[in-house]
């Protein structure tokens, strides 16, 4: 599990990327890179990590769900996500 402090960081630049998106996007498309570098750098898409939305663990991150695979699986077994159930064959 993920300290809340990286947790908190993670939501703060999350927060700070959508309230920049429109500006970050009107600078690149007048190609004013300038102005584009004197934005704060969280404030930029790349600086974002896929993380689990329950532990914050950024590796093993199944896109599609949300989570990483731990927790998945153990969702999964305990029949808490829907549509999902464990192959055999």
């Amino acid at each position: 599990m993920a300290k809340e402090s990286v947790k908190a960081r993670q939501r703060k630049r999350e927060k700070m990327v959508a309230q920049y998106a429109e500006k970050r996007a009107a600078l690149k498309a007048a190609g004013d890179y300038a102005a584009l570098d004197l934005l704060p750098k969280n404030a930029s898409p790349v600086r974002l990590k896929n993380r689990c939305q329950l532990t914050g663990r950024p590796k093993g991150y199944m896109r599609y769900f949300g989570l990483s695979r731990v927790i998945f699986r153990d969702m999964a077994l305990n029949g808490m996500i829907p549509g999902v159930k464990k192959a055999s064959w």
